[in-house]
């Protein structure tokens, strides 16, 4: 039952932008999964879910594949303490970093794999990122800065 109920988590979060246990709590009931909140944070806890801000600016569950978590946190950590501002240029999002943390700063920005993000070049304190139209620009930065204020400390 452990292996299954696990199983539609990953599936329901990979589907859904899920922000609480009680959403997916909810969720899974309709899937016929009868579980309890304390369930469901020990499921969270042994999948190594993490949250992420979304498009919609909320934030919502994802997992981490094993061996990603502690790159994952790394990653977290060096976009949170490099970045200094970010601005946008048509289709373009400039990055500016402390001295020396571009290019870490642009492979974080990467493996948040947003939405329509083609790719960043980085220099020494200046990472570009191009997106695919002008009108996901927006929404992307949104998305940078919203999973920046949720993990600064």
């Amino acid at each position: 039952m452990k292996t299954a109920r696990q199983s539609k988590i990953i599936e329901l979060i990979e589907k859904n932008d899920i922000e609480t246990q009680e959403e997916l709590a909810g969720l899974l009931i309709q899937a016929g999964f009868k579980t309890t909140q304390a369930t469901i944070s020990r499921d969270i806890r042994e999948l190594k879910l993490t949250k992420v801000a979304a498009d919609n600016g909320r934030q919502k569950y994802i997992m981490i594949r094993s061996g990603e978590s502690q790159v994952a946190e790394k990653y977290i950590r060096v976009l949170c303490d490099g970045l200094v501002s970010i601005d946008m240029a048509q289709n373009i999002i400039v990055i500016k970093t402390v001295s020396g943390m571009a290019m870490a700063v642009g492979a974080a920005i990467d493996s948040l794999h947003i939405e329509n993000v083609a790719g960043c070049i980085a220099g020494d304190d200046t990472v570009m990122c191009v997106v695919k139209t002008v009108s996901d620009t927006e929404k992307a930065v949104d998305r940078i800065k919203k999973f920046v204020a949720a993990n600064r400390k």
